[in-house]
This record gives structure tokens, C-alpha cells and sequence, in this order.
């Protein structure tokens, strides 16, 4: 962040939330854990067979 407590552009292209990329807009926090949550069950569970 600069001195006015702003993103500059470098953080704006540097974050890490590409694993939000498949949530639909409005989602509240319950629902995006929800869907977090089932999406690492299901990767676990490939991942064992």
C-alpha cells in the first residue's frame, strides 16, 4: 500500500485469489465456505484413488 493507505498496481495484479475465480458474484461468506470447503473434499477424494 502507498502513504494514503491505497493498493498500488503491483498489489493489484499480485494477489492470489485465482481460486475464487468460479464463485458466482453476491455470494455471502457461508456459501463461499460452503463451496471452498466441498471443492478440497472433492480433491482429496481424487486425490486418494
Amino acid at each position: 500500500m502507498n502513504d494514503a493507505g491505497t493498493r498500488t498496481e503491483n498489489e493489484e495484479t499480485d494477489r492470489d485469489d485465482g481460486h475464487l475465480a468460479d464463485l458466482e458474484d453476491g455470494l455471502g461468506c457461508t456459501e463461499i465456505w460452503e463451496q471452498l470447503s466441498e471443492r478440497r473434499e472433492r480433491a482429496a477424494a481424487e486425490a486418494d484413488d
